[in-house]
């Protein structure tokens, strides 16, 4: 039971992420329909809580809303793959994927992001052109982490000041 309440969290912190959240009746029924998708998978048995969630804890190291769009963005990625395989010929099924379809939509920024940082992870650092832009770049790349360490720090002064902590 506590497996159901857990993942019926995990699945609002999606939907009220990304405002997909028009009634607490549709989070029920997609919890209605997860629960037989359960039963399908037997994700009862004692071997799915072996090695901890594969989602889930990762989520709570990503706590900016833009970090969050990108992660999840990747998470409903994986969930689709997964669903590409489902017999949909059931309606629980069917009412899943296409919720997490919805979800794929207007995670769109948040996937573009995450295939640039994959593009990121095959850079050749090795191959001298590459390296050459690189180095062009330094600058302005320090300047960014620069400028991005010094907003938080504001922030952070600014709200000690403001706090009557």
């Amino acid at each position: 039971m506590a497996f159901q309440t857990y993942s019926l969290f995990v699945l609002s912190v999606i939907l009220i992420s990304f405002g997909h959240v028009e009634s607490a009746l549709n989070l029920l029924k997609l919890q209605n329909d997860i629960d037989k998708l359960k039963t399908d998978f037997n994700s009862s048995n004692s071997d799915v809580a072996d090695g901890g969630p594969i989602f889930t804890e990762k989520l709570s190291n990503w706590t900016e809303r833009n970090e969050k769009r990108i992660i999840l963005s990747q998470i409903v990625s994986m969930y689709l793959k997964m669903f590409e395989s489902a017999d949909k010929s059931k309606e629980y099924v069917r009412n899943i994927d296409e919720e997490l379809r919805t979800l794929k939509e207007s995670l769109s920024d948040g996937s573009k992001k995450m295939e640039y940082l994959k593009d990121l992870t095959e850079l050749q650092m090795s191959d001298l052109k590459i390296q050459r832009k690189a180095v062009n770049e330094l600058f302005i790349v320090l300047k960014k982490l620069g400028d991005t360490s010094s907003s938080h720090k504001r922030k952070r002064s600014q709200f000690q000041r403001l706090c009557k902590c």
